[in-house]
């Protein structure tokens, strides 16, 4: 039975999972500021110091993505070493960096410097999907975690917005002071009490749940999470749990796993992987679905979006269809979060990579055989866009932060974060050679493949997690033959 939450809990913990997920936010800044603003850029009146060669236009789309593969092995590092919430800050720095540059400056080669910059700060979605996990409580952790991936399209949308009403300048200022205004709400709050009491600094953790579920440090409730989290850190863990059973004695074994938990040697974060059979599983399951994911063509749609809809829409401004495809994914994934918690993960992803399939597969028909008029495919790009989001984009990002024990967290999470940057790298690599050898439509057919075979993966092999406390998550893979 999942634990009840109480509003003065769930407004709480519904702020500072917001302001943790802004740092997304400011990615989306990122991705969307070069869109709307390339054609300046290459023009003889641009803004800045010298029209955009074509290899500059191309280092501007890029760096963010090589500079955020590149720091991403750094956040479990980061997540050990400093804790979640200066972690969180830490990741934040390089965009108040880069923003700070590219105001005081018009020369082109800084302000490459400055995107890959703001790259930095791209792998630390890692940092705030843990940190998130860790405050929140389990019945609503699906909910607030998946506020990362629509934070991502909330940054995309407001910054589209204020490309197309503020100058160039009025811009930048408003992007670098949301930067600091990130860094100086996370001050504002508490560390993980998972940290904490991986740490050994017990008060502290009983004051960071305190906080967060709005209730005393002396309380029960505060007493009974301290244990729960005790157990988890515990390296016999999966011992402990396959002796578990539905008998009185099962409470005083945890009580005194929970007494003695300090007493067992630490060990690192790669030995426990190699150790535990939970970890290793759930690691495989969430490369598949990050893997699948990236895999299932957006982003594809997201390079040839602009001259499909120019095809297809000719009289509406590019600009104007940007902000409609924002709004469509922004409105997805708040959708998403709404019915993550109440229909589950598995539910989610098997039903929305079955309907993101036949969007491909219309996708692929229609640029083949053109069967239908052009307004079409704007309608099934956005319908693509939509479903892809309510579950097939969403529930790794989910899965991926709550399935793993404390000890492995931050490493499985940036193992994770790399598959998804290498993926990328990957897809782009090799799918113009692939566009130029069977054309964009025959493309989508194995789009089509792929979404089919991730919901058939999903019903027959995903774990429902809904709900769960990720010791309990552990049986799951513990039980799986």
């Amino acid at each position: 039975m999942a634990e009840k939450v109480t509003v003065a809990a769930f407004c709480m913990q519904l702020i500072c999972s917001l302001a943790i997920s802004s740092l997304i936010a400011l990615v989306g800044f990122v991705y969307a500021w070069p869109s709307y603003n390339i054609e300046n850029f290459e023009s003889n009146s641009t803004v800045l110091a010298w029209p955009l060669t074509t290899l500059e236009k191309s280092l501007i789309g890029s760096l963010t993505n090589i500079g955020a593969l590149f720091m991403t092995p750094f956040c479990g590092f980061a997540l050990h070493l400093f804790g979640r919430r200066y972690s969180a800050m830490l990741f934040g720095l390089p965009n108040v960096i880069g923003w700070l540059i590219i105001c005081l400056t018009n020369y082109t080669p800084l302000i490459i410097v400055a995107i890959g910059i703001t790259g930095f700060s791209a792998a630390g979605q890692v940092v705030s999907a843990v940190y998130i996990t860790e405050i929140v409580q389990d019945s609503i952790r699906g909910m607030l975690t998946s506020s990362c991936v629509t934070m991502y399209f909330i940054g995309l949308l407001f910054s589209y917005i204020l490309g197309g009403y503020l100058t160039y300048q009025q811009v930048l200022y408003v992007h670098l002071t949301v930067s600091c205004l990130y860094i100086a709400a996370l001050g504002l709050l508490k560390e993980s009490p998972v940290y904490l009491v991986q740490m050994g600094r017990e008060e502290e953790a009983k004051r960071s749940i305190a906080f967060y579920r709005r209730v005393k440090d002396t309380s029960k409730e505060v007493e009974v999470e301290i244990k729960k989290i005790k157990l988890q850190l515990d390296p016999r863990i999966e011992e402990i749990l396959q002796g578990e059973t539905e008998n009185p004695q099962e409470k005083e074994l945890l009580d005194n796993n929970s007494q003695h938990a300090e007493e067992v040697p630490k060990i690192t974060p790669w030995k426990f992987l190699k150790k535990s059979e939970s970890s290793k599983k759930a690691l495989a399951m969430a490369l598949i679905l990050m893997a699948a994911n990236i895999m299932m063509g957006v982003i594809v749609l997201q390079v040839y979006a602009e001259p499909l809809f120019k095809e297809a829409v000719p009289s509406v401004h590019p600009n104007t269809c940007a902000i409609l495809l924002a709004v469509d994914l922004m409105v997805a994934s708040f959708i998403c979060c709404l019915v993550v918690d109440k229909f589950g993960r598995k539910f989610l992803m098997t039903a929305s990579s079955g309907a993101t399939g036949l969007c491909t597969l219309l996708l692929a028909l229609q640029l083949q055989l053109g069967f239908a008029p052009y307004w079409f495919t704007a309608f099934v790009i956005y319908a693509y866009c939509f479903v892809y989001n309510v579950g097939a984009c969403t529930v790794p990002w989910i899965m991926g932060a709550e399935m793993f024990l404390p000890e492995v967290r931050g490493l499985c999470n940036s193992m994770v974060m790399a598959c998804m940057w290498i993926t990328n790298f990957m897809t782009l690599i090799i799918f113009n050679p692939m566009v130029d050898s069977f054309g964009l439509g025959p493309l989508f057919y194995l789009f089509t493949v792929i979404c089919f075979s991730t919901a058939a993966y999903s019903h027959f092999c995903l774990v429902e997690t809904k709900g769960l406390s990720v010791d309990q998550i552990q049986l799951l893979f513990l039980k799986k033959k």
